[in-house]
Formats: C-alpha cells, structure tokens, sequence
C-alpha cells in the first residue's frame, strides 16, 4: 500500500497539472471575473484536462483504441466519502483496481439540469485521493523522544513541536497513555483532565468524567442569538428554497463566498437566480468570486462593522418612510415587539426601544448614514441605496453569512439582521427572505427531505459536563493560567463563575484541529507545553499532532465501513469501504476501546454493537418525506441484505433497494419549479402568529429581548442591550487608531479578515501538494495600501498583531478594501524556533484569547501591521512534508 500512496502522489506531471486545472474550470466561478491580480500559482498549464478525460497518446489501431479504453475503467467504480466540513457534501467516486485507486470522477448518476443538478464534485473532493494516499500519511504510533511518563520535568514540555519522535508499538502507546491518565486522576481528579469530546471522551466519562469546552465555532453570534430573538439560527429553517429564490428581483449578500467555502452547487444556484433576472449587491470587505459570477455590484464595508452599517440602514428607512413607504408597519405592528415605545415588553421602560435608540433620543447619538459610514467605511448615499432596495415593496433577499457575526460583541447582530428583515416585511413570502445561506445550505433553503438514520449507539454521559466547561475563548488561557469562567455552554448559559483548575491532560481525538482553528494560537501552543501529556489521533503531523506526546494513526473514511453525507436538502450521499485500512492505522472506536479496558472499563457500554451494524442501523432509520409531506423509510431491505450483513434487522419497504443505493451513493429528489417540495421561511409564522408561535419569550421577534440581555450579561464577558446596539469590538476597527476621534491610527493600523480558500476546507487539504502548487497561500492587500508601504506582488510581508507574527508573500489587488488584510484561513502554522515567527501564513497565530459576549470566537476581529520582510520565502509546495524519521522505518 506504500507503492500505491507513492503512485497516487507522482502522476505524470502533465496529469497532475491537468486535473488540477480542470477542477478548477469546473467551479465556474474564476471565468466570470478574472483571477486575483498575479496571485495564480507557479508554472500553469496551457490545456485544461481533468485526469478522467485525459487520453494517451492516439493508438495507431483500433484495437489498440479498444485496449486502452478497457483499460481505463477496469475495476470498480466505488462511491467514495469526501468529508471534510466545507458545506459542499459532493459525490465522489473512485475507479478501484487491484485494492488501489486509479482514478476518480464525480457525478453522472443522470442528466444535469438547473432544477435536477448532478452533486458535482470540486477540485478539493476530485484531489481527495491525494489527500488519502499521500506520502505524509501516518502510519505507525509514535511517542515523543524526551516525554517519560510521571508528569512534571518527566514531560519535557518544552520540546513538544521541536523534539524528535520513536516509533512504538500499539501495546506501548495504549500502555503509557492509560497509565498516565491514571497517575493523573490518583494524584489531581477528574478536573484534569481536558479532551476534545470523541471516542476516548466516552470512555473518559465512565472513569470519572473530564472538563470539556464550548464555543461559537464557526456560527459566531448566531449560536444562540438566534432563538431568543425570533430568528432561525441554521441556514435551512432561515430562508426559502433555491428554487423560489429565482423569485426574487434583489439579491443583497452579506460577507458570503459560496464558490469558496462550499465549492459544488451553490454557485450554480446563484446563477439560475441570475438567469432569472434579479440584481445581485454584495457587502464585504472582499469582491471574491461567488459576486464576480453574478456581476454583483460591491459595496466595500470594513470587518466587524456590519452592525454600524445596518443601523444605519434602518435609520434610513425611518428617514425616507414618508416619501418612499419602505416600512411595513403593519409587520412591526403585529410580530415584533420593541419596535417602538407603543410595542414594549409589559414591564419594561418604554423608552428602551429600538426607534428611539435610532434616532438618538436618549444617548444623543442619531445612528445616521454619515454616523455609519464613518465606521463601517460605506458611503452615506450607499447606505440609503441599501435601504431604499431592503425597502417593503421590493423583492429582495438579504442573505448572511456566519462571517460578519464571528467577531467580538457582535451577540445583538442577528437580532438585527431580524430586525431590517421586519422592516422590510421580507419573511414568510415567496421572493422575500431575510437570514443565513452559507455551508451545506447556501443557496438553498429548506428542511430536509431526505436523510440518514441514527446509528443506535448510547449516549455516555459526561460527569462532568454539567457543572465544568471552558469557553474556547480562555481555553488555552485557562490551562496557561489555572483559572476560568464556568458559564454552562453554548446554549445553556449560567452565571458566570470564576473557578480554579489544573489540567495536566489534553486529549485530541476525532479528526479534530483545535490547535489550529481556535483563537489565540500562541497561548495554545504555550498550554500544550504546559501539561503532562498531550495525546492526538490523526491521519498526518497536523498542528496537534506536532504539540503532542502520543500520535496516533487513524483509518481515513476511505477505510472506513462506510457512512452518510447529509447535505442540501435534496441529496443523500452513501460512501463506501474503498481500501482496507493502510500500515497500522486504526478507527478511533478501536483505540478508545483499548484504552478504555485498560482502564478497567467495559468496551459494550459504550460500542454494544460493532461499526457494520451501527451502519446498517443508518440505512433501517433513512427516510424520505414524499409530495404529500409524509415521512417514509428511504431504503428498502430484504432478509438477504440482513443476511449478507450479518446484521440485526426487518425487512422493509423503501424507495429504494439497498443494493441500488449502495451502488449509486446518492439518492436525489427531482425537483422542478412548482412542486410541492417548495419551502417558504416562516411562512406559517407570518400567516397566523398565534398559532406558530416563534420559540421567543413573546412568540413574537423580538427586537427588544430581555432574555437575551439578561442571560449574556450574566456571563459576565461584556454586557449588552436589549435592543440591537453597536458595542465596539475589541481589536475591531477603532482599535486600528492610537486616537479615534483625531484619526490618527497606532501600531496596528490594518484589519485582518479571513476567507475561506479554495486550496482547503478549513485545515483540511493544506498538504496536498496538488493544491498546495496551485493556490499560493499569498496574504492579499489592497494595491494602493501597497503602493504606499513600497510592497510588490511576491513580495515576503511581515504581518505583526498583539499576539503574534507571520509572514507570507504579498498579493496586491483591488478586489479587497483599503485598510483590510486578507489572510486566508487554515494554513498549518509552522513557526520558526529562532524567531518565532510563523512561516505558513496560519491565521489564528495573529489571534488572541479575547472574551465578549456569549463567548464568541471573534476571528475575523483582528487588526495588524504589515511591512516588507527582508527574506525570500519558498513556495509552499516546496516545503518538504512533515513526516518524521520515526514514520519511514
């Protein structure tokens, strides 16, 4: 299996280059707009040919012609998991030969049609057998040289990322772990130990329990927000069906990037919308390439001030009302409260309303478009141009993305979001809609019809989890410093309590990336030296691999029984078995059930039935909502299926045989304008807001909540209104200036904003080389910023914040805003000992741990300085793999 990771990784050149820059064009998003000014990758192909559709040299006979056909598809076509958490949840299918993958396709299942689209897979999922055969794959256990169990000086916590590693056996490696988590808990408790939530936490929970963590993740403020407000907290429940959305005559996106973070369908959908006739505005800091493809007219607007910018639209609408009629009164009249003084909470201070904070009756400060712009960086004729198209006569569509709120006391901003959508009476109409389209639901509203069942295992639970939990936000501060705020989590807030605690364990399980993905990298490296031990199962030398003791390989999903992928609401994929697992990796299942029997603990508590059957137990509860709105089992299984299983089962009548959904991976429903699968957001709520009520305190949406104010300051992290109000963030904008009021800007003068990038899925994919060659990793900056700081493209940049450095090379463009950094978000930080400066370019280096709010993860909340760094960087895929001595034995 060795030979074939070294056959997948060393294609002919031309092959390689080919498939590439196919998956490229089949985005179709780069050709409407041009790529970023000279930010393409090295040395790119002149001929566009994915590897499925290339052909050898022309045969001289056609027998030869036959051979070579024959050829190319012998084997078997298996559908194959494509993972990773961009959104996408695309088919991928694999030409299995000889037990190695020899070539890979997407779907052709039936004909593509706008209404009926083929799942297509992007250049991310087309280079996955890259990504699964790749030299860098783990392969053996490994256990740090200097760590020696005992805790303390034994650890050598110091050397973790620097140190050189053994290879071990898996006896050893279960041995030393479960020993040190005994010595542990005999010699602290339970409260020391700190994991991530997997398949060792089950078996850590019935030892005892262990302290976990809670976050915002990627929602930011719409994690809780939401709910108590009145408005639909997931991309599904929030707006109407992409069909419908050719409906509308006006697209206004806010901080969205579909063609990026969730490269498949969502572009495509946009383009129907296009088709269809609607106008398209887009509000970012970034004209990236989802609004280049729908020639997207850009209002640039600085990161972290969308909340400035909405309530200076809104006041705009008060303004132009009158004259224009933008408002729906009778909509505010009716489900809202807290508009106005007249249609406040029974008890509460009628001049806390929303109207009056507008126009600065008590605190003096009119939120006008001129009061606005002077933050958010939007024109004041721009900011009425907004308004007048949210306005209630129009058809219009304001669709965010999790982005905007992903920054530091941004908890009042989807209540805003609400609040412009009430105003404008976009809800519950066809061609109206105000709410979230990003991820697997971008462009594509709905509830689910179609999808996978439960696997049937219990649930185990934590001890702990009740009474003990760290904000991601004081994660790494809490094991650095000893101390944290116990606040319940993410959806279940407390009071906040200040506790003491001692974590000498830090377990990562699960494909997770928390090292590299939460805020405040530098401390996180700082508590992973900390502790006693660090454990990481993981398919390469990821960020947490490199900071821990114990590395563990693990089966990719390609080794895998097989499993489910639950996208658009249209869509199930299955993913089958495609090898057998590779050298000595193992499924997390089987580590934690070793682990946990020397512990002294039962494996059945918590696996009572092996994978084969918790996947069989997926297909029996599958089901599928038919044109009368009935939900029904999806798959049909017959007494061979169970015997050839081997599994526990009945026999049942679905809509498909098992055998054909194995064979296929995807069952799709049809879809066609007028059917009786569209989906109106809200629609029963607008219609008769007494019998539907909203989950809110009222039943109403609530743009003045109680709840929410008095629950998020309870925390204790920072305070807020009851109504939308603007908090200045920490490290937002304003903290760009040494002294705001007389302009002058300090040592941080740049903001930094984050997108996702078409060379990852968040971390994932970071080191296929396919995709390394061809998307630099640049840090983008606008070009006049450039010219003055004496910056040209290729340049090596120094990027300095309050937390951190990184450098990169530097792409000057005029697709981003002046003042704003793009750094793009994933890249496996690789610091240098001697300077400490990051080398990859890793996004969260430049973070810090910073708490606000209902503890959101405020990543696009970063400012910075940026400067012409005197060293010549290496192209990335130039950078040798990480893959240690201990791993080619």
């Amino acid at each position: 299996m060795a030979d074939s990771a070294k056959r997948a990784r060393r294609l002919p050149d031309v092959t390689r280059r080919g498939f590439l820059k196919g998956g490229l064009a089949a985005t179709a998003v780069i050709a409407a707009s041009g790529s970023l000014v000279a930010c393409s990758g090295n040395n790119q192909p002149k001929e566009v040919v994915p590897p499925e559709k290339s052909e050898p040299d022309a045969p001289e006979t056609e027998a030869a012609a036959a051979t070579v056909t024959r050829d190319l598809n012998t084997g078997t076509w298996v559908t194959a998991a494509c993972w990773h958490n961009c959104g996408g949840r695309c088919l991928n299918k694999v030409l299995v030969r000889d037990g190695v993958v020899v070539r890979q396709k997407t779907d052709d299942t039936h004909a593509d049609s706008p209404d009926f689209p083929q799942q297509r897979a992007c250049v991310r999922g087309r280079s996955q057998r890259n990504h699964v055969f790749s030299e860098d794959r783990l392969k053996y256990p490994m256990k740090r040289v200097s760590w020696q169990p005992g805790g303390g000086e034994n650890s050598h916590g110091e050397l973790r990322g620097v140190d050189e590693w053994e290879r071990i056996t898996w006896d050893e490696a279960y041995d030393y772990i479960a020993n040190e988590i005994q010595r542990i808990v005999s010699e602290n408790d339970n409260r020391s130990l700190f994991a991530d939530g997997g398949a060792v936490s089950k078996f850590l929970s019935l030892y005892g329990g262990y302290i976990g963590h809670w976050g915002t993740t990627s929602r930011g403020a719409w994690t809780y927000t939401p709910d108590v407000v009145g408005i639909a907290p997931q991309p599904n429940e929030g707006i109407n069906d992409r069909i419908d959305m050719r409906n509308s005559d006006i697209v206004i996106m806010v901080g969205t990037n579909p063609a990026w973070s969730s490269a498949g369908n969502p572009a495509y959908h946009l383009l129907q919308i296009k088709k269809a006739g609607a106008k398209f505005v887009a509000v970012d800091p970034f004209y990236n390439d989802s609004y280049a493809l729908v020639d997207a007219e850009w209002i640039p607007c600085r990161p972290s001030t969308d909340t400035t910018l909405f309530l200076g639209m809104a006041y705009a609408m008060l303004e132009m009302d009158e004259e224009k009629g933008l408002i729906d009164w009778d909509y505010l009249n009716t489900h809202t409260i807290g508009f106005d003084a007249d249609h406040m909470p029974e008890g509460e201070d009628p001049a806390g309303n929303f109207k009056d904070y507008l126009l600065g009756t008590n605190d003096g400060t009119p939120k006008t478009p001129e009061w606005a712009s002077r933050i958010c960086g939007v024109e004041p004729n721009k900011i009425r141009y907004l308004a007048e198209l949210a306005g209630k006569d129009n058809k219009t569509a304001i669709l965010m993305a999790w982005a905007s709120a992903r920054t530091h006391n941004a908890d009042t901003l989807p209540q805003l979001v609400m609040t412009l959508g009430a105003m404008g009476g976009h809800f519950g109409k066809s061609g109206h809609m105000c709410g979230l389209s990003c991820h697997s639901r971008a462009i594509s509203g709905g509830t689910y019809l179609v999808g996978a069942g439960a696997a049937g295992l219990p649930s185990i639970k934590n001890p702990l989890g009740s009474t003990e939990g760290i904000n991601d936000t004081e994660m790494w501060n809490a094991i650095v410093d000893g101390k944290y705020t116990y606040a319940g989590g993410s959806t279940n807030k407390v009071p906040g309590e200040p506790r003491e605690v001692d974590i000498k364990l830090i377990y990562h399980d699960s494909m997770n990336a928390k090292l590299q993905t939460t805020d405040g990298q530098a401390k996180g490296i700082e508590a992973h030296r900390k502790v006693d031990l660090v454990v990481t199962h993981s398919l390469f030398m990821t960020t947490n691999a490199m900071y821990s003791d114990f590395v563990l390989p693990i089966e990719s999903y390609w080794e895998k029984e097989g499993g489910f992928l639950q996208g658009n609401r249209e869509a199930l994929i299955y993913h089958s078995k495609v090898v057998e697992p590779m050298y000595e990796c193992k499924s997390d299942e089987e580590i934690a059930s070793q682990i946990g029997t020397r512990l002294g603990l039962d494996p059945a508590e918590v696996f009572p039935f092996d994978a084969k059957q918790q996947l069989f137990n997926q297909f029996v509860g599958a089901y599928v909502i038919d044109e009368a709105g009935e939900k029904k089992p999806l798959v049909s299984i017959t007494d061979k299926n169970i015997a050839d299983w081997g599994c526990e089962g009945e026999p049942q009548e679905g809509a498909i045989a098992m055998d054909e959904l194995i064979e296929t991976g995807l069952y799709q429903i049809p879809r066609k304008e007028g059917d009786a699968y569209g989906y109106i957001a809200y629609e029963a709520f607008v219609k008769d807001p007494e019998a539907n009520p909203m989950k809110t305190e009222s039943g109403k949406q609530e743009i003045y909540s109680r709840v929410l104010r008095d629950t998020i300051n309870a925390i204790g992290y920072s305070t807020i209104e009851a109504i939308p109000t603007y908090v200045p963030p920490q490290e937002g904008f304003e903290a760009t200036f040494s002294d705001f009021e007389a302009g002058v800007k300090g040592d941080y003068p740049f903001q930094v904003y984050n997108p996702h990038y078409l060379r990852r899925s968040h971390t994932v994919f970071d080191n296929v080389e396919w995709l390394r060659e061809t998307w630099p990793n640049p840090v983008f900056l606008n070009a006049n910023d450039a010219k003055k700081l004496g910056i040209a493209e290729g340049d090596t940049v120094l990027l300095t914040s309050p937390h951190g450095k990184c450098i990169r090379q530097a792409c000057p463009t005029n697709r981003f805003m002046e003042g704003v950094i793009g750094l793009p978000h994933g890249a496996w930080v690789d610091i240098d000992p001697e300077t400490g400066i990051d080398r990859a370019g890793s996004d969260n280096i430049l973070t810090g741990q910073i708490q606000s709010g209902q503890g959101v993860s405020g990543w696009n909340t970063c400012i910075c300085n940026i400067e012409k760094y005197n060293e010549t960087l290496a192209a990335d895929y130039e950078v040798p793999m990480r893959i240690p001595a201990a791993q080619t034995a």
